[in-house]
């Protein structure tokens, strides 16, 4: 019997996992293995993809894949850990107390002034962001998302000035599936931190342990934060804390990183094994009695085979051991190994498989969920459902329903729209506006009353305040739109609406997880870029990076504002709303073409864990708007400052830089006046809107702030109904700005960055000149 055949709610037991390659071997790191049990939660709305719960967490995979995944249905799950008479209560020592891992000055200790470097490696939604923070007093965004994390970032742990912990992206495994993985392995590999703060999710031990399992084998001094410990308590659990020290052969320390509990404990412990350089007292925990000892043996022959190669190639021998008899083809590369020495390889692995039964890389992983299990066997009293897991079902119950899932995001994507446009944001922007035309009028009249030469005055007032006034205004709507998708992400629904959202993304090219930089790309496309990272598939990474443009950012939210209260007043939510959705249109076309021609072939597979709806925290939240509002005040009074000012300039004089007194006779209309052709069939020829739309290149805030210093209030005389719309329509389409063509650089390379901007002109070209003439036919 296959996966795909199991019903909602059935259990089972894998008996063999096919397919091949790197999809296997992550089928195998997230414990879909021989003899893992699974029960079957739900399919998504469209049948496709499903939910299992293995290993007490979530995980989706697609249908298809689920065929590759032998069973043999159970009546239910046996490995639960339940077990009340054993909670236990002894205390957990601290530094410097009795216990085996907590003695001070044992090892050899750095030489003094030596930098204190750690890596923060976990799972992804363990908390890790949230404890580094912590420890650093740093204010990264914590979400709710496989995949916040989508870059490194560094700083020095609070009052401890020569040390430096880096947040490595949050990963399964050391298997190079995606990017981040090999990202955070390399880290390790290369960069040779001191030590290394592995953070698991203590409500879902046995999931988080395997990456755990491996970090062991580099043989790096390491501590063991048990995060969440305050929901297992909550809920009756309970962890053996010293027990599972004496099984792993280091310091673990219970914390709650939300709450701030034990991170102080945990920081003199992450010191001292640095400075001491205390490493695992066991890296190799493969039995010879489990299973006959056929991994055993393996594991041993493979360390002698290879321990002068890993010991060149500078790579911990018990780590290179177990990849190369996974397969792992960039340790095998790294290890150099003669004709000889592979040959000898494999008949060691073929080995082991003849007398496991399993094949090489199911009998490693298994391996090492045995050993995992004995540690939860011995040490782990699994908590009660907790109160997070019967609210995120009940939640799921509407949310990813069969029928409730998309009218439901449909609906929670027109409120935010609506609330934003018409209500907050709309309320806000007044207000603000309000406040800026006194202020421009105070300042008016007091350099009007102190004589200021006229050419500093109408730079000050027709300049900086008309220019950057304007762009200040709708801060406001741009802070709401984030702090709706902050409590999306932030809550975990982002990742419901890429399960549910995976059939029709594979219809276009793309998997469910590409949702999320698309809808990050709502608020900024510089950041939706850097969350392709995410993306396993390079293929999958590209297509995304080049759709994210057509998800219109909050930064055109003022052209639209602007356009919309001049032209088409009282129907801002509607013609908003209609701009976003004919955007994602026009992505889904543009995917459609992709997917014939540049980006042949089947999206990357849809395996991802589903996290428990969690509130945001109100701190997080605001943090993150700040961040926004900051980023916007800063590209206000720089880039806009300047782009104002420059502006101000090119219209106020002419060549020989006499005032004019007509802007037409300016050096702006003369550099204007050279590509107003090419804008002329769309009904934009006025030398003054080529300008906004040039400027908007370097912000598309600007493109405001341009019209606002050369129209004033004259915009309506020089525009018809019809070139305003594709005015909307250009400026929906064309090249993002300078920031988001440099990201798209960084990430995929110069020549990609190039075609994407010639490429985004020509479709919104194309699409304005469509919506002109159909706009004039009806007018």
């Amino acid at each position: 019997m296959k996966l795909n055949e199991l019903k909602i709610g059935q259990c089972a037991r894998i008996t063999s996992v096919g397919g091949e390659g790197a999809l296997r071997q992550h089928f195998l790191d997230m414990g879909v293995i021989p003899g893992a049990e699974v029960t079957l939660v739900k399919l998504a709305p469209m049948g496709d993809p499903m939910e299992l719960q293995i290993h007490g967490y979530e995980l989706t995979l697609r249908v298809a894949d689920a065929g590759e995944i032998t069973i043999d249905p159970i009546d239910e799950r046996t490995r639960k850990h339940e077990r009340p008479d054993r909670i236990y209560k002894s205390d957990h020592p601290g530094l410097g107390e009795t216990g085996k891992y907590h003695a001070k000055g044992d090892g050899e200790k750095l030489p003094e002034g030596t930098k204190l470097t750690f890596a923060l490696v976990g799972n992804q939604n363990c908390g890790k962001t949230t404890l580094f923070n912590q420890l650093t007093g740093s204010n990264q965004h914590v979400g709710n998302f496989p995949g916040v994390t989508v870059d490194c970032k560094s700083g020095m742990i609070k009052e401890h000035e020569n040390t430096s912990v880096t947040d490595l992206p949050g990963i399964y495994s050391m298997s190079p599936y995606s990017s981040e993985e090999i990202v955070s392995r390399n880290f390790v590999l290369n960069e040779k931190p001191k030590a290394i703060i592995n953070i698991v999710d203590a409500t879902n031990i046995e999931r988080n342990m395997y990456l755990t399992m491996q970090l062991l084998e580099m043989d790096v001094p390491m501590v063991l934060a048990l995060n969440m410990m305050d929901e297992v308590v909550g809920n009756s659990g309970s962890i053996d804390i010293n027990g599972m020290e004496n099984m792993l052969g280091i310091p673990v320390i219970p914390i709650s990183a939300a709450k701030n509990e034990g991170v102080d404990e945990l920081i003199r412990h992450a010191l001292h094994i640095a400075e001491y350089q205390e490493k695992p007292e066991r890296t190799d925990y493969c039995d010879e009695n489990d299973f006959g000892g056929a991994v055993h043996r393996c594991i041993h022959a493979v360390i002698h085979l290879i321990e002068d190669h890993a010991k060149r190639a500078d790579i911990p021998v018990r780590f290179a051991a177990s990849k190369i008899i996974e397969g792992d083809p960039l340790i095998l590369k790294l290890l150099q190994l003669d004709e000889n020495e592979k040959e000898m390889l494999e008949h060691i692995v073929l080995q082991l498989e003849n007398e496991r039964g399993l094949d090489r890389s199911a009998a490693i992983a298994d391996m090492r969920f045995t050993f995992i299990e004995k540690i939860c066997e011995a040490n782990v009293v699994k908590p009660k459902a907790s109160k997070e897991r019967i609210r995120s079902q009940k939640i799921d119950k509407i949310l990813t329903g069969k029928y409730t899932a998309i009218p439901c995001f449909v609906a929670i994507m027109l409120a935010i729209f609506f609330l934003t446009f018409n209500v907050i944001g709309a309320f806000l922007q007044n207000v603000l506006q309000m406040g800026i035309d006194a202020l421009t009028g105070v300042v008016d009249n007091a350099l009007a009353a102190a004589g200021v030469n006229k050419v500093i005055h109408s730079l000050v007032i027709d300049g900086i305040f008309a220019g950057v006034g304007s762009v200040l205004s709708f801060l406001p709507i741009i802070v709401t739109l984030f702090f709706f998708l902050s409590l999306m992400e932030d809550s975990g629904y982002i990742a419901r609406v890429a399960f549910f959202m995976d059939k029709l993304l594979r219809k276009i090219g793309l998997s469910g997880r590409s949702i999320v930089p698309m809808l990050i790309g709502f608020g900024c496309t510089v950041p939706a870029v850097m969350a392709t990272r995410t993306l396993p598939s390079e293929r999958d990474r590209k297509m995304t990076i080049l759709l994210t443009p057509f998800m219109s950012c909050s930064a055109k939210l003022p052209i639209y504002s602007f356009f919309v209260s001049a032209f088409f007043p009282g129907k801002g939510a509607l013609i908003m709303g209609g701009l976003y959705f004919f955007g994602i249109i026009m992505g889904i076309l543009v995917a459609l073409l992709y997917k014939g021609t540049l980006f042949k072939g089947e999206a990357v597979p849809f395996v991802m864990e589903l996290p428990n709806y969690r509130l945001p925290g109100m701190k997080n939240v605001l943090q993150l708007l700040w961040e926004k509002a900051r980023d916007f005040l800063q590209r206000a009074f720089t880039v806009i400052f300047v782009a104002t000012v420059i502006v101000w300039f090119l219209q106020s004089f002419n060549l020989h830089l006499n005032l004019v007194t007509d802007s037409k006779d300016s050096i702006l209309a003369l550099i204007a006046g050279i590509i107003a052709p090419v804008f002329a069939p769309l009904g934009l020829g006025d030398w003054r809107i080529c300008t906004s739309l040039l400027c908007g290149v370097m912000a598309k805030e600007s493109v405001v702030s341009t019209m606002q210093i050369l129209f004033g209030t004259g915009i309506q005389t020089a525009l018809s109904t019809a070139g305003a719309a594709a005015m909307l329509v250009f400026s929906l389409l064309y090249t993002p700005c300078i920031a988001a063509i440099a990201s798209v650089k960084r990430e995929l390379g110069g020549k990609w960055a190039v075609i994407m901007v010639v490429w985004q002109c020509l479709i919104a070209w194309v699409m304005a000149f469509v919506v002109h003439g159909v706009v004039m036919m009806f007018s």
